[in-house]
């Protein structure tokens, strides 16, 4: 019985990587990282390959192995980062590539410096994540590195960009927590979170207006709680100080993001609020937190690990092929209709 021949196809299924990397290691056709050839050359031999070559060509100074992650803050439990990073490292580690993390100071960030005691001679691509200031991404794109984001700053979705962008998908599940409000009987309805604070929550806040437009409501911003970001999202007292201001109480809140609406939901419960009986509420992340706490939170579930895996096969392929057209790429959340809006 014939063995069956072994393939470049088969190489690469083994490696984890594209027939097109395994190709250009065997055919010497353009820059693949060192570790990356090695390991193919080593999986070759074990699988039997006949087609290695006779004496591995001459090759400069390794490459940069290092793929480096700018953060203004280090993703807390609340967010979907969590999945993200470990899914985007093992990606990338699969590829020969390490992941450098660098959590900004308020002072880089501001000035747009780079952090402390980063090579850039080292580093072979960027992942900037929690970046939300235009003047920052720019900087990172004057350095003429193959650069990735996640998410952006406030109305990136309608700039011209020269770099890649992934993100969630934000509108067509916003409408849907919306519409969901509205189904189930309310029509006095309000917005929770800072519109401007990065694209991912302008985005919401255009998919809550567009869902108000359809059903024939009024977009009443005295129902909302619009202020600047910052850590009084998180204060249940300052939260309820601004619920207790308004006109009347909304019958439902659609907020930004998880992390906001269970502080919002604190804020209602201290105040002897019903939930979902008198004020419905819904975040979006999908975060373990909004599964436990009760009553349970109506979300969207962000793909963390998917996006994360994506964004690494985006930043690789723009290593090997800078000069191909920048991609704005959005992966489709998940609403889940919990009993925070079920009357």
């Amino acid at each position: 019985m014939a063995l069956q021949r072994v393939t470049m196809q088969d190489i690469a299924d083994s490696c984890g990587l594209s027939r097109n990397t395994v190709s250009k290691i065997f055919n010497d056709r353009g820059a693949v990282p060192e570790a990356t050839r090695r390991m193919v050359l080593e999986k070759a031999r074990e699988l039997g390959y006949r087609q290695l070559p006779d004496e591995e060509p001459a090759r400069s100074e390794p490459r940069s192995q290092n793929i480096a992650l700018f953060t203004s803050h280090m993703p807390s439990d609340y967010h979907f980062g969590t999945f993200f990073v470990p899914a985007f490292a093992g990606q990338l580690s699969r590829a020969g590539y390490t992941l450098m993390m660098y959590e900004l100071s308020e002072e880089e960030f501001r000035e747009n410096r780079l952090p402390a005691h980063i090579m850039l001679e080292q580093t072979a691509g960027i992942l900037g994540i929690e970046l939300f200031s235009k003047s920052y991404l720019d900087m990172i794109c004057s350095l003429g590195l193959p650069a990735i984001f996640v998410d952006a700053y406030a109305g990136a979705n309608t700039s011209v960009l020269r770099y890649d962008l992934i993100s969630m998908e934000n509108v067509a599940s916003t409408i849907a927590l919306t519409n969901k409000i509205i189904s189930s009987g309310g029509w006095r309805l309000g917005f929770v979170g800072d519109t401007d604070h990065c694209n991912s929550f302008h985005e919401r806040w255009i998919g809550f207006s567009i869902a108000l437009g359809n059903a024939g409501l009024t977009l009443d911003r005295s129902l909302s709680i619009l202020d600047r970001d910052g850590p009084q999202y998180s204060d249940p007292e300052w939260i309820e100080g601004k619920l207790r201001r308004m006109p009347v109480l909304p019958d439902g809140l659609v907020c930004a993001n998880d992390y906001i609406a269970l502080h919002v939901m604190t804020a209602l419960k201290q105040m002897g609020v019903a939930i979902p009986g008198r004020v419905m509420v819904t975040g979006f992340d999908g975060t373990p937190q909004s599964a436990v706490v009760e009553p349970a939170l109506s979300t969207a579930q962000i793909p963390g690990a998917e996006i994360g895996k994506l964004a690494a096969d985006i930043l690789l392929d723009r290593i090997e092929n800078p000069d191909r057209p920048y991609r704005t790429t959005y992966v489709n959340s998940i609403p889940l209709f919990r009993a925070s809006t079920s009357k």
